[in-house]
């Protein structure tokens, strides 16, 4: 007889058979993952975005203040990112911090390869180590919340560092991109991280950073309470920035990275993610240090140029390059000189962009500090700051400035170029007093007189190849005193994404 298998028997196995293949379903295909969310309003800012300088010295003996430098194989293979009065240190070839524990002042450009020392060097440099000057500062970030950071959740900001090398120990870096160099995070002390917040719920209750150096990474765990809608603003102290790529870099372009920060559940699972670019550049003598989230561009203005700012040129104008507005010897005073460059602007981020413009001091005779406003019988001599005229102009109010003799100094004023509207104020206008006038100008911000940067292109939208020029105006009383007289000049440029 064949087997009879009942109706019940038949239905429990049924029931098992189903059990057992769901049972094998569910824990055999994954589960949808859904994405974090963006943070908003997101951007990171570096308060100096000067390039470090990192060269190889070929020749530079004790006794001696005379240095030159390899023309090849190295982040800076000349001497046109190295400015009178930067502080540069010689390391060994395995990069032991400086030779004799010992810093130089750069005294002089001699030419593209050599440069000499306000001092004499103590020892010998070593022909196979570095010679490099190091660019530090703050990087800001600053988002607001998409999602809630539960209590016990985290951020984690995930900083570019070198992937060989030292990358705490307050020497600039080298890569040949920015997936293989990166910032310096010079013994950074935990505690030294600063977080805040405005707006939504997030009052306090951040544990102190854990810092890991070696990998690029900070994590600030949320210890009480929730984080909810607010804007977090995070302060990261005295990163060095890296030196120039090794492969590839132009200077006077950027080179760029981008800074990952997200916000975690406790068991770090992404809920908030943005990658935030930032853009350092070398600095030029007079003229600009550059920051660029994006693409940004400076570029000299020949003198035979047309009119720009209201001011004719011709072959006997100053011309400038990307990295330096030379006055050359000024023999007439109460004479107003003139110069140019050109700003060049390209984002895609939604919120716009600005610059900012800063000096680091006013022009004073071989660099030398000039104390409070600085004019040109103060000990030591300075280059003022111009105040235009009768009623001063400010850094934030320009006044006609048409007349050098009384009125001596440094100063600007700006060109919308192509019909664009970016520069925030023009030679005919600042929007504020000195409308329908001839030459608007104001004076550069002065850092060292604790003066605030002065902003001198923004817009809310994307820019496409936005550009203004940027015009430079010096004039010198009959009692400067004689001397070589410089300053510098940063440009910081931000993009709001």
């Amino acid at each position: 007889m064949k087997p009879v298998i009942k109706l019940g028997t038949f239905c429990l196995i049924l029931s098992l058979f189903v059990l057992i293949y769901f049972s094998f379903v569910k824990f055999t295909i994954p589960l949808k993952v859904f994405a974090a969310s963006t943070l908003t309003n997101a951007s990171a800012t570096l308060s100096n975005p000067r390039l470090s300088f990192r060269g190889q010295p070929t020749v530079g003996n004790s006794g001696s203040s005379a240095v030159t430098i390899s023309g090849s194989g190295q982040p800076d293979v000349n001497t046109n990112h190295l400015f009178p009065n930067d502080t540069v240190c010689f390391t060994n070839a395995g990069i032991n911090g400086c030779i004799g524990s010992k810093n130089y002042s750069v005294g002089s450009i001699v030419d593209s390869t050599n440069f000499s020392l306000s001092s004499t060097l103590t020892n010998n440099v070593d022909t196979a180590g570095y010679v490099v000057a190091t660019e530090s500062g703050n990087i800001t970030l600053t988002f607001t919340l998409v999602s809630v950071i539960p209590t016990g959740g985290d951020i984690f900001i995930d900083i570019p560092v070198a992937s060989s090398g030292n990358v705490n120990d307050g020497i600039p870096d080298a890569g040949s991109s920015n997936t293989t160099n990166g910032f310096d995070f010079n013994k950074l002390e935990p505690t030294s991280v600063n977080v805040s917040s405005s707006g939504g719920t997030c009052t306090g209750g951040w544990n102190t950073p854990s810092v890991a150096s070696a990998s690029g990474t900070i994590t600030i765990t949320k210890a009480t309470a929730s984080c909810t809608g607010a804007t977090i603003t995070i302060v990261i102290p005295n990163m060095v920035n890296p030196s120039p790529f090794t492969s590839g870099h132009t200077q006077g372009s950027a080179d760029n990275y981008k800074i990952t920060v997200d916000t975690r559940d406790g068991s770090s699972n992404v809920l908030d993610t943005g990658s935030l670019a930032v853009a350092p550049v070398e600095g030029v003598l007079i003229s600009a240090t550059i920051d660029q989230s994006l693409s940004f561009t400076v570029s000299g203005v020949a003198s035979t140029s047309g009119t720009l700012c209201g001011v004719t040129r011709t072959g006997s104008s100053i011309a400038t390059t990307a990295t330096t507005v030379p006055w050359g010897t000024i023999s007439t005073p109460n004479t107003f000189f003139d110069a140019v460059q050109k700003l060049i602007v390209s984002t895609n981020s939604s919120g716009g962009y600005t610059v900012v413009v800063e000096e680091n001091d006013q022009m004073g005779k071989n660099g030398a500090v000039c104390t409070g406003a600085g004019n040109e019988s103060s000990s030591p001599p300075c280059i003022q700051d111009t105040a235009c005229g009768g009623t001063a102009c400010t850094t934030t109010q320009a006044r006609n400035w048409n007349t050098a003799t009384g009125y001596p100094g440094l100063g600007m004023t700006l060109e919308n170029t192509n019909g664009g509207s970016d520069a925030t104020w023009t030679y005919t206008d600042d929007g504020i007093g000195c409308s329908s006038q001839t030459y608007c100008a104001r004076p550069l911000p002065d850092r060292e007189n604790s003066v605030s940067k002065m902003t001198i292109m923004d817009s809310t939208i994307p820019a496409s190849v936005s550009s203004v020029y940027v015009c430079y105006r010096i004039s010198v009383a009959g009692t400067q005193p004689a001397g070589y007289y410089f300053n510098k000049v940063k440009y910081t440029a931000t993009a709001i994404f």
